[in-house]
């Protein structure tokens, strides 16, 4: 089915509650072709204009289109509003991905090396829902992404609320052999002078990104938020070891090299992105 308006596939998806909704198609189509999955039907997002851009929000949010691509979200005006989604969209892999898979589809398919899950958890996005009769609502996305909230039958991803801080963001990502541009490791992480707090996400290394708490309120305690927000390099370093014991735990003694190595990569990928966030 080809709906034009977001109401048009509310009422399809609710019609035919089997039909899977498919925007770009990257993760769908790999499933179907791996025979992991056989829907009943299709209903497409591709015509849908209305999700296909963002727009500003009188309270300090930007509304993004759940159907906005990759590729959109790695230009360069929209890398001045969220540099860390821009950096994570154009990190998601070859042109043919970027141009065809879609932010709404990152976060329904809910893959644990989607690039733009991790800062999406580190900026505390909203998803606005869209269901049967107009009905809206708003859940985090944190709430989606660990099967705390689930879409009901006929809703769909419309939107996603995301907060303009003005502050650092940063994303960083270490690859493997696991397939073109996939993550093995991925981090999310925002400064934010507002709140005089520090989050992290990191994604990649479990079913769903983490946000380590306690190492992000012992780091922000250390830094100076009235003057230059300096960090000595042992406290950068300490604060990499604190995100990556949290994420990646020992399971079990002794611990094993695979573990280690992982370990290691959030460690430094944290130390990174949070050394970067402080000098920008």
């Amino acid at each position: 089915m080809l709906p034009a308006s977001l109401e048009e596939a509310v009422a399809a998806l609710a019609a035919m509650p089997a039909a899977v909704p498919v925007a770009g198609g990257t993760d769908l189509m790999a499933a179907v072709n791996a025979g992991l999955l056989r829907p009943a039907g299709l209903v497409s997002l591709g015509r849908i204009n209305e999700i296909r851009g963002w727009q500003y929000q009188e309270d300090g949010h930007a509304l993004l289109g759940a159907g906005l691509t990759h590729a959109r979200m790695g230009r360069p005006d929209f890398a001045a509003l969220m540099p860390a989604l821009a950096a994570a969209a154009r990190a998601a892999g070859p042109p043919q991905i970027r141009n065809a898979g879609t932010l709404g589809g990152n976060i329904a398919s809910a893959a644990p090396t989607g690039d733009a899950l991790p800062v999406l958890a580190a900026l505390e996005a909203v998803l606005v829902i869209v269901g049967p009769g107009g009905a809206r609502r708003e859940i985090p996305v944190s709430y989606l992404l660990a099967g705390r909230e689930m879409l009901r039958p006929g809703e769909l991803i419309g939107f996603v609320r995301v907060p303009l801080l003005h502050a650092p963001q940063v994303f960083l990502k270490a690859t493997g052999r696991t397939g073109p541009g996939r993550a093995v490791a991925s981090v999310g992480l925002v400064l934010d002078p507002a709140r005089r707090g520090v989050r992290i996400a990191v994604g990649a290394v479990a079913p769903m990104p983490l946000r380590p708490l306690e190492a992000e309120q012992w780091v922000a305690s250390l830094i100076d938020w009235d003057g230059e927000r300096t960090l000595a390099p042992e406290a950068l370093e300490a604060f990499g070891d604190y995100v990556a014991a949290a994420c990646v735990p020992d399971q079990g003694e002794p611990v094993a090299p695979g573990v280690l190595h992982l370990r290691r990569t959030v460690a430094v990928l944290a130390r990174r992105a949070l050394g970067r966030a402080l000098t920008s």
